[in-house]
């Protein structure tokens, strides 16, 4: 391993440490990942236009990447927040909670997002509504019929989102508060918290964020295999990991970004350190530490070209736990309908009073 250290990040190297049957399978670069020509254009232009306010304000960006020549660490992770997605999407998730003896089960919930920044089809210049997020827990039965609305915006101060939840236990829907930061997500027991989902979402209001430059570095990328319908899910999940064989590794430039815990700010996560995919913007590797400084977790995202968007996306995106010995999968498909890139979804789908009406059809 030594002869790689360089381009390893510190996660991956303390996974190669804890498991001896930990690999990476190292294949020929391919730089696959391209946006519309529209959004390129937009891009072009938000170079010399657009502006971070603080952390969490963007002014002057257009249906583009607003920082294309980052100065900051909070540009990048901005962009991948920005990112051009399509429209909309419908994804069908499968996700698991894999113990140490590497047995699991499945949990399912579908997902409807609406794109409103980096929308193709609405002039939405001007809009603080990055986008709609509203899901539905499909198993296990203890969570099934469970609702998440969710409005993500940019400038709206604290955490940056509405978000409601209705709970068929109580039979209502409620503001919900707490769905952020470190609270954890909807059936992980703990393994992802809310700002893990898509890598990394959400403010950044709780850390400074500094730039540290960029980098070769081996990252999951062109993750088809591991996609592939002919690999069912026990053929991907192993003790301790994934099985490697199936995931692929390429070099590729990243930008790397530190975020430190602010002074007087509440997080269990104390520091982290992104790989953002240069050609992307899309977050491909995480280290976690916690209050004690000690590396906690690992996360990665399996990138993947979908051309006929085209974007660039995680699928799976796991978080190992060095010290539990646990990890946490999600966004798996292989035995699923693939995520809906042409799905239709109209902005009064994602009203409080639509998920309320929603809710006492079922």
């Amino acid at each position: 391993m030594a002869k790689y250290a360089d381009h390893l990040t510190e996660g991956h190297k303390a996974m190669f440490a804890k498991y001896p049957s930990y690999r990476m399978i190292v294949y020929p670069s391919m730089r696959t990942a391209f946006f519309p020509q529209k959004v390129e254009e937009a891009t072009i232009k938000n170079a010399t236009s657009a502006e971070l306010i603080g952390t969490d304000e963007i002014k002057g960006a257009v249906l583009g990447f607003p920082f294309p020549i980052p100065k900051s660490g909070g540009e990048v992770i901005w962009n991948h927040k920005m990112r051009y997605r399509g429209t909309a999407v419908r994804r069908y998730n499968n996700q698991a909670i894999v113990k140490l003896d590497g047995s699991f089960k499945i949990s399912k919930l579908v997902e409807d997002v609406k794109f409103k920044y980096a929308n193709l089809e609405e002039d939405n210049a001007g809009t603080k509504i990055l986008l709609y997020y509203l899901s539905e827990v499909l198993s296990p039965p203890r969570v099934a019929g469970q609702l998440l609305l969710v409005h993500e915006t940019s400038g709206a101060g604290g955490s940056g989102r509405d978000a409601w939840l209705y709970n068929p236990g109580l039979g209502r829907v409620n503001r919900a508060p707490d769905v952020g930061y470190d609270n954890p997500y909807i059936g992980t027991d703990g393994e992802q918290f809310n700002d893990q989902v898509d890598v990394f979402n959400g403010a950044l209001d709780r850390y400074d964020w500094k730039l540290v430059g960029r980098k070769d570095m081996y990252i999951p990328y062109n993750s088809f295999l591991i996609n592939a319908p002919l690999i069912k899910y026990a053929d991907i999940i192993r003790p301790g990991h994934i099985n490697q064989n199936l995931a692929r590794y390429e070099m590729h430039r990243v930008w790397v970004v530190e975020a430190t815990l602010r002074q007087g700010m509440r997080h269990q996560i104390k520091k982290r350190r992104f790989y953002v995919d240069e050609d992307s913007w899309a977050i491909a590797t995480v280290d976690d530490y916690d209050n004690r400084d000690q590396l906690w977790k690992v996360q990665e995202g399996h990138l993947i070209s979908v051309p006929f968007v085209p974007t660039v996306t995680a699928i799976p995106e796991i978080i190992y736990d060095l010290q539990s010995g646990r990890y946490f999968v999600t966004a798996l498909m292989n035995e699923d309908r693939t995520s809906d890139f042409d799905v239709k979804l109209d902005d009064k789908q994602f009203a409080p009073n639509a998920l309320s009406q929603r809710a006492q059809r079922r």
